[in-house]
C-alpha cells in the first residue's frame, strides 16, 4: 500500500516555493547589421538595452513540436516520429514616450524588407541575432544554488533558475497600437513576433550577460 500524500509532503517537494511567471527577464544583447544600418537606423545602446529588459512585460519560454507520421499496416496505424518544428516567439513591450524600442524593431524589419521598394538584406547573418530569456528565482536555496550566485542581502542579484537562448531570431510582426479618445488610465503596449531557428537550454546564467 502506497503512502498517503499529505500537504506537508507536497510542500516539502515544492522547491523554492515554485517558479513564478512574473520573475523573468528578456535580453537582446545586439541587433544585427540590417537593423543598425537601415534608414532610419536602429539605436541599441546600453541604455536602450536596459530599458528593453525592464519594459518587456511578457514573453514565453520556448515551445517545440514533433510531428507524428501515420504508417498504415494491415488495418492498423503505426505512429513514428516526424520532424521537429519550433513555434514563433512573441514578446509584449510597454511603450515609453521616446518610442526607442518600437523604432528599433521597425528599423530591423525595414532592414529586411523596405517599405519603399521591398529591397533589403539577403544574407541571414545580417538580419538574425540571438535573444535570451531568464527565469528568475526569489532568492537563495541551499540545495540548488551556491552563495556566489544567490540573492544578495539587499536583493540586487538573483541567479536565473533557467536560461534559454533563442538562436537566429528575426521579427516577422510588430503589432499595431490602438489609439482612442476612450482610452484612459492605461499605457500603450505592443507585441513583437519573432521567427526562431533553434533554441538551447542553459543552466543558470551561462551567457555572461548582466541582469538588470
Amino acid at each position: 500500500m502506497s503512502n498517503l500524500r499529505t500537504l506537508s509532503k507536497f510542500h516539502s517537494k515544492l522547491q523554492g516555493g515554485g517558479a513564478r511567471p512574473n520573475l523573468f527577464e528578456v535580453q537582446i544583447p545586439n541587433l544585427p547589421t540590417a537593423a543598425t544600418t537601415s534608414t532610419p537606423k536602429a539605436s541599441w545602446g546600453s541604455d536602450i538595452q536596459e530599458n528593453f529588459s525592464l519594459l518587456c512585460k511578457a514573453a514565453n519560454l520556448p515551445a517545440s513540436n514533433i510531428a507524428s507520421i501515420d504508417v498504415p499496416f494491415r488495418g492498423r496505424t503505426l505512429k513514428v516520429a516526424g520532424d521537429r518544428t519550433i513555434d514563433n516567439w512573441t514578446i509584449t513591450v510597454i511603450n515609453d514616450e521616446d518610442f526607442a524600442i518600437r523604432t528599433a524593431m521597425e528599423a530591423w524589419m525595414n532592414g529586411i524588407a523596405r517599405l519603399s521598394n521591398n529591397t533589403g538584406s539577403t544574407m541571414p547573418d545580417s538580419y538574425m541575432t540571438d535573444a535570451y530569456v531568464y527565469q528568475l528565482g526569489r532568492g537563495y536555496s541551499g540545495k540548488r544554488h551556491s552563495k556566489k550566485n544567490s540573492a544578495t542581502a539587499d536583493g540586487t542579484k538573483v541567479t536565473p533558475l533557467k536560461s534559454y537562448r533563442f538562436i537566429d531570431i528575426f521579427p516577422v510582426s510588430v503589432s499595431a497600437i490602438d489609439l482612442s479618445y476612450d482610452s484612459s488610465d492605461t499605457i500603450e503596449e505592443f507585441t513583437v513576433e519573432f521567427a526562431v531557428q533553434s533554441f538551447e537550454s542553459l543552466s543558470g546564467d551561462q551567457t555572461g550577460v548582466n541582469l538588470v
